[in-house]
């Protein structure tokens, strides 16, 4: 049989160093210059596309004479991505995928709006119409859930019915309906017709947020707490001028690593490959006995 050929595509590319990047991915050497795209490494028209956003906001916000925006790791993909690109060693194109983000709980594309319009409406992007828009609909979800949290069933025939119809154990003593919809077999829609005091329809939007915010409320919670720690390490920044061989007992490949990449924070220090959480400790004290 005869072999049909159906010719792909390939593509090379020059790319620089990412690690020559701040993560405003404006050059640490040229000040003014921002690099967005494949150009930095990456692969993927997503990841080129996030890339350019971030270095026009940057290079726009630089012209006005305002402070640079940094997305985290704990905000967005775009976040993960950028720091990837900036503190790790690429061998190969860089490809974003969930595995790669610490807090992919949170970085979800169902609350998107929620994580990053604030910090949009901040910056200029998004108007005070749609962000007065996502106050309401978050207003709206937080009182929907305090009230579900303090309404309470019983186990009258009416509920007990209920719950058989719907394949779920009847209870034996008072419930929430909060707690009812951790339940995996229920959610905010079907437990209208025991809810009486329901007085309002939302869209699917809304119930959606409603039913992932009291399901996964014990996981959101604990990757929250990882968050603030994870935050308190991005908040101790290091001098742009630091002098490492200043820094007593740091191993030579630490030191060597740090002088390269130049992190502005020991969070990014943390993650440079070849730098030791013992290291980071040595640094940690040698920035608190300089102050």
């Amino acid at each position: 049989h005869a072999k049909i050929v159906k010719n792909a595509y390939a593509i090379e590319y020059d790319c620089i160093d990412a690690r020559q990047l701040h993560p405003t991915l404006e050059f640490k050497s040229i000040h003014g210059l921002f690099s967005g795209g494949q150009f930095n490494g990456s692969s993927g028209y997503e990841e080129a596309a996030a890339q350019g956003l971030i270095a026009g906001i940057n290079a726009a916000l630089e012209v006005l004479g305002r402070e640079q925006l940094i997305l985290d790791r704990s905000q967005a993909y775009i976040g993960v991505l950028i720091d990837d690109l900036v503190t790790k060693e690429s061998h190969e194109p860089y490809r974003m995928m969930t595995s790669r983000a610490e807090y992919r709980l949170l970085l979800r594309q169902d609350n998107a709006d929620q994580r990053l319009t604030e910090i949009g409406h901040k910056i200029g992007l998004i108007s005070d119409e749609r962000y007065q828009m996502l106050l309401d609909k978050e207003e709206i979800i937080r009182k929907e859930i305090h009230r579900l949290e303090h309404t309470n069933v019983g186990t009258s025939q009416e509920i007990t019915d209920f719950l058989t119809n719907c394949d779920s154990t009847p209870l034996t003593s008072g419930s929430t309906l909060a707690e009812l919809i951790k339940r995996p077999e229920l959610n905010y829609e079907l437990l209208e017709p025991i809810d009486h005091m329901r007085t309002e329809s939302f869209s699917r939007e809304i119930m959606e947020q409603i039913d992932i915010n009291i399901k996964y409320e014990g996981y959101i919670k604990r990757q929250l707490k990882q968050v603030e720690q994870f935050k308190k390490l991005e908040a101790k920044k290091i001098p742009t001028d630091l002098d490492y061989e200043k820094v007593g007992s740091l191993r030579i490949e630490a030191r060597q690593k740090l002088e390269a990449y130049r992190p502005i924070s020991i969070g990014q220090a943390s993650r440079i490959s070849g730098v030791s959480p013992a290291d980071i400790s040595v640094l940690l004290v040698y920035l608190s006995s300089t102050k």
